[in-house]
């Protein structure tokens, strides 16, 4: 469908992805992490880094690709179609990968960023706390400088990837005084005794992507795994949104084209009352408005990579992010509800993978910042842009008879 607007790399690396998708994740895989028999599937990272398909952004120097994010997103839309945990573990070395890429030293991609894109190193991103999860700049895990060290206290929940990562990507506060946003630090911590993993969940869905609680009790970490400054995580924050919610947006995409796909084909199969099922228009206009929804939502998340493309970060790309990522998600829940419908009772069974990517489907929209939390960010700059112009191409508000009518606009 898109081969008309991509060039000849783009549909390159897209067919690459899918074949990784159709030919190198057993079937077997899916079906161990969903019943707890895999909490996690170190084997599909370590392959994915053979393809060389790990952080596609990031330089060839440290093992990346030197692509943009209009190449990642159609790799990612081809993972998705595997489920939200395996999607989620794809994501996460671009993810914490962006952190050092952009804001690390040379030392710090040196001994972390080429061993992650590697596969020989697997990472999680450690920010939600018990305390909070929207409230980012409340968190209570605190870093205090011990000479060439920082010694790490608290605790992080959620966190998927924590059962089988080598290092952590750690937001902690630095300052007991300051504002949250003034008290903050990024740090890359390595595995320890003293960092303890607790698989302590019984999810819903997206299972097998080893998710749990991290403790920290005295973990020391050298001062030079300190990620940029001190007290200056904030920006390095503003910058991961981008990274957290395209992947969520993109790898929604995927999971819902697999879901509606199912669907349509059942429903060219199943008959019912002498015909088959697509021709009930009851049927017919949920596959409708299902690829609507998806097409929609795929044409904002690409549009969104070619903006990130062009203009880097911005308070407009934050809200173009935010977009994406609540759109994209939602649009995933509507199409999997839908095709679960369409398929009746077999679809709530495990004879077809709908109701596992329902259930995958939920989490979507609230990890990596909830929906509402989108909504806030989508209003928030869109005000910003919208107060900050003094005027517009033509004022459409004097276009009304009585616009100019004494006492009538009245705003106090």
């Amino acid at each position: 469908m898109l081969d008309a607007i991509l060039t000849d790399g783009q549909r390159g690396l897209r067919d690459e992805s899918r074949k990784f998708a159709r030919e190198e994740v057993p079937r077997q895989l899916l079906l161990d992490m969903d019943a707890d028999r895999v909490h996690y599937p170190r084997e599909y990272i370590q392959n994915l880094a053979a393809h060389h398909l790990l952080g596609l952004r990031f330089s060839e120097e440290w093992g990346g690709r030197d692509l943009d994010w209009a190449h990642e997103i159609l790799a990612l839309e081809q993972i998705g179609v595997l489920g939200s945990s395996l999607a989620c573990l794809y994501s996460l070395p671009t993810i914490v990968g962006e952190a050092i890429h952009v804001f690390g030293t040379r030392d710090q991609k040196e001994r972390y960023l080429k061993p992650v894109l590697a596969g020989k190193m697997t990472v999680a991103e450690a920010l939600t706390e018990p305390r909070g999860g929207s409230d980012f700049f409340g968190a209570t895990t605190t870093a205090k400088r011990k000479g060439d060290f920082y010694v790490l206290n608290g605790q992080k929940r959620f966190i998927v990837g924590a059962e089988g990562a080598d290092l952590f990507m750690v937001y902690a506060r630095t300052d007991a005084e300051a504002p949250g946003q003034k008290a903050i630090s990024a740090f890359l911590v390595e595995r320890s005794e003293n960092l303890e993993v607790q698989h302590v969940y019984g999810l819903m869905g997206t299972r097998g992507g080893g998710t749990g609680r991290v403790y920290f009790r005295d973990v020391r970490v050298p001062a030079e795994n300190l990620i940029g400054r001190e007290n200056g995580a904030l920006e390095i924050f503003n910058q991961m949104m981008i990274p957290e919610r395209m992947t969520s947006a993109a790898g929604a995409l995927g999971l819902a084209r697999a879901a509606l796909e199912i669907a349509a084909r059942y429903a060219d199969r199943r008959k019912a009352f002498g015909q088959k099922i697509r021709e009930f228009e009851g049927v017919n206009f949920k596959i409708a408005e299902s690829l609507t929804r998806l097409d929609a939502a795929r044409a904002l998340v690409y549009q969104t990579a070619h903006i990130i493309d062009t203009i880097g970060n911005s308070g407009y790309v934050r809200r173009m992010v935010s977009e994406s990522k609540k759109y994209a998600t939602e649009t995933a829940w509507e199409v999997v509800n839908a095709a679960m419908q369409v398929m009746g009772g077999i679809g709530y069974t495990n004879v077809y993978p709908v109701e596992r990517l329902l259930r995958d489907a939920r989490l979507m929209m609230i990890w990596t910042g909830t929906n509402e939390i989108m909504n806030l960010i989508i209003q928030h700059e869109y005000y910003r842009e919208l107060l900050a112009t003094p005027s517009f191409v033509r004022d459409v508000e004097a276009d009304a008879l009585n616009a100019e009518a004494d006492g009538e606009k009245v705003y106090e």
